[in-house]
């Protein structure tokens, strides 16, 4: 039986959307609590409530605001082939990054998923010239939004499929770190996931419906704590 949000995907690009949300996709997101654990040394998130209701706001404030709402938007323009466009959306994202460790996650994922994805399609001479032209963007490294809407491309999903893959696959990488910082039981973070699995569509529908006006990077609180995460004496996450 097929449900309403694999309709119209093939198997082939259903189990790509898959591979691209997993974990064990190289590329890093596991080294990555997205400010979470300095907001645990601060003591605002020391239960699994806590936890919850931190998560539940960064999907709605931050995450379906910014770099989903990014994804949403650079996907149509890979599938176009509009690079102009491409390379905005790319610098948006970069630019719209309020730390260095913010800054220094999305690089260093994108340029691994772009390296996955090189590697994936050796053989294929116009997808390797595109993922080139991805890595020159700007003579920058590409963001993870930018790489992720490309790697979305090529599993041939449309825009709200790529985004259930992309949300679920933070949602999982979360729910894994505030499993180890807080620290909580395993139920304790399948619960959480499943009250984020249930709100992420309308996180998605959100991104979808925004415009370059509208989009916005503003979470004060995050930043606040991610500047003092970089300083943080005892950490096990990059960010």
């Amino acid at each position: 039986m097929h449900t309403d949000a694999a309709a119209g995907l093939t198997p082939h690009s259903f189990l790509q959307l898959m591979w691209l949300a997993s974990p064990a996709l190289p590329i890093g997101g596991f080294s990555y609590s997205e400010v979470l654990e300095a907001a645990i040394n601060a003591a605002l998130v020391t239960t699994e409530k806590e936890a919850s209701t931190w998560l539940l706001q960064q999907l709605h404030l931050a995450q379906s605001r910014s770099d989903m709402a990014a994804i949403a938007q650079a996907l149509p323009a890979w599938q176009n082939r509009d690079l102009a466009r491409v390379e905005q959306l790319n610098d948006w994202v970069l630019n719209t990054r309020e730390t260095s460790e913010l800054r220094l996650q999305t690089e260093q994922m994108g340029k691994s998923l772009s390296d996955w994805l090189r590697n994936q399609h050796a053989t294929d001479a116009e997808r390797s010239a595109q993922i080139g032209l991805l890595a020159a963007l700007s003579q920058r490294t590409p963001s993870y939004p930018i790489a992720f809407a490309l790697a979305a491309t090529y599993a041939q999903a449309p825009v709200q499929e790529a985004l259930l893959a992309y949300a679920f696959g933070w949602a999982e990488n979360m729910v894994q770190a505030a499993i180890k910082a807080v620290p909580l039981g395993q139920n304790a973070g399948q619960r959480i996931l499943a009250q984020l699995a249930q709100e992420i569509p309308a996180a998605v529908a959100h991104a979808q419906s925004l415009t370059d006006s509208t989009r916005q990077a503003f979470s004060p609180m995050l930043a606040i704590l991610s500047a003092q995460h970089e300083h943080q004496y005892s950490r096990l996450f990059r960010s």
